[in-house]
């Protein structure tokens, strides 16, 4: 399988996605539009090994809630995530069994050469 996780509106996101030029094969999931279901976090966990990689700590929901001055459980990261999209690190690229988490240019590289 390979899917990427992504926001429509994000210019990060649109750049990457161009960046990596993917094929019909992959499949494009716009999660504001389409929420993540909990199967797909779940397998996302699965991949990544923690619920805490796939948070955003940049979205303006954890600065306004105040987060960074909790200690949060896997399990609420896990609960925000499927709350509010923004919570989710983007993009989340799926290549097969490999997950790539982030815009940080190590991780879309490391994309590209699993492509």
């Amino acid at each position: 399988m390979k899917k990427i996780y992504h926001l429509s509106t994000c210019d990060t996101c649109k750049r990457i996605i161009t960046e990596l030029a993917p094929s019909s094969e992959f499949t494009l999931q716009d999660i504001k539009s389409e929420s993540i279901t909990l199967d797909q976090i779940e397998e996302m966990h699965a991949l990544s090994g923690s619920y805490e990689a796939l948070f955003s700590k940049r979205a303006r929901l954890y600065k306004e809630r105040d987060l960074k001055n909790k200690s949060l459980s896997e399990k609420e990261y896990k609960a925000l995530i499927l709350e509010h999209y923004t919570f989710l690190k983007r993009p989340v690229i799926i290549v097969e069994n490999q997950i790539f988490i982030g815009n940080a240019k190590k991780t879309v590289e490391a994309a590209k050469s699993a492509i």
